[in-house]
């Protein structure tokens, strides 16, 4: 039996467009009613397209599936950019899901009428991530992929309690990752060229707030084990590489999607460092984000939207110029 319901696509020119569609519950879905959507910029570059938008979803379970043993109507629930695997490669087989060839990823293949600005997702049981009582899903939802993002780096790839963590950057995933790696007991060290970011950043957490620009300031740094690029753009590096400790780890979450990667060859070899590439997290660290996040108070600030046309072209529009703090939720308005 086919169910009804709407999602948000994009169209030519970047016009947001609603649309119905129907699907097919399988014996291994939840049917969430969404509440909240968080907007990324990932979804800046595919609101032309004809799919649905949305990778940051939280909602109410209205339904599941004859084979869905955990999840019950009634849980809320989010879902990412990961929306189903093939279960038997070895990226699966190992918990990193998230690199499964055949995944069924957000904008990259596989379903175009599942997205989280919508009024229900058909989502698989294991793809839905049970949200803490203590997190409001307006929060939740920018979990579900910025949360993830500077989580999973953190998480999985050698941070440590009392290694020095620098964050470039102070904006939708920085002032997570400021408050993540706060939480993990790192020394967190905010490099930014705007002084004026300085007072929220230390709000949020940072131990040193550095205006890297500054030849100045950046003598009094004591170089960072691990450096989470979240800005929009790459930074010289030239500059930066001395401000990095021998054997230190470049992580670079947001870098401009068209450029290179490009780092100063001997300089980078000298000190023995590396970049480690990190994607949205894989299913299994869902849980202990979450349970985190709940038990350490880390939360996203929020601007709301309602999840309309006319909201969603606003959030966008804010989006591309830049002045959302610090991540845009839009609000199912029913």
């Amino acid at each position: 039996m086919s169910f009804e319901y709407t999602i948000f696509t994009g169209g030519p020119g970047g016009e947001i467009r609603t649309k119905q569609v129907s699907r097919t519950k399988r014996p291994e879905d939840v049917v969430i009613k969404i509440t909240h959507s968080g907007l990324c910029y990932t979804d800046i570059h595919q609101r032309h397209r004809d799919i649905a938008l949305g990778h940051e979803g939280a909602g109410v379970v209205v339904d599941v599936g004859s084979a869905v043993r955990k999840l019950k109507v009634g849980d809320r629930v989010g879902f990412g950019f990961l929306r189903g695997t093939c279960g038997h490669c070895s990226e699966c087989l190992t918990g990193d899901d998230m690199y499964c060839p055949g995944a069924d990823l957000y904008s990259v293949q596989g379903a175009s009428d599942v997205g989280s600005l919508a009024s229900h997702a058909f989502i698989p049981e294991t793809f839905a991530y049970k949200i803490p009582d203590s997190i409001p899903s307006a929060h939740a939802a920018p979990f579900m992929c910025a949360g993830a993002t500077v989580f999973e780096a953190l998480y999985r790839y050698g941070v440590r309690s009392g290694d020095r963590v620098g964050v470039l950057g102070v904006g939708g995933l920085g002032h997570l990752a400021i408050q993540f790696a706060r939480a993990m007991g790192c020394t967190v060290i905010v490099f930014s060229t705007n002084e004026s970011k300085c007072q929220e950043a230390l709000e949020l957490g940072a131990h040193e707030f550095i205006v890297f620009t500054s030849a100045e300031a950046r003598k009094s740094v004591i170089p960072v084990n691990h450096l989470l690029v979240v800005s929009p753009r790459q930074p010289d590096w030239k500059i930066f590489i001395p401000l990095l400790a021998p054997h230190a780890t470049i992580f670079p979450l947001t870098v401009d999607m068209t450029g290179d990667l490009t780092l100063p060859a001997l300089p980078f070899i000298a000190k023995g460092m590396r970049v480690q590439g990190s994607n949205v997290a894989p299913r299994s660290v869902y849980a202990p984000l979450l349970s985190f996040a709940a038990t350490h108070n880390v939360k996203p600030i929020v601007q709301e939207f309602p999840m309309t046309q006319k909201g969603l072209s606003d959030a966008f529009a804010a989006l591309d110029a830049g002045t959302v703090r610090y991540r845009a939720v839009l609000v199912a308005q029913d």
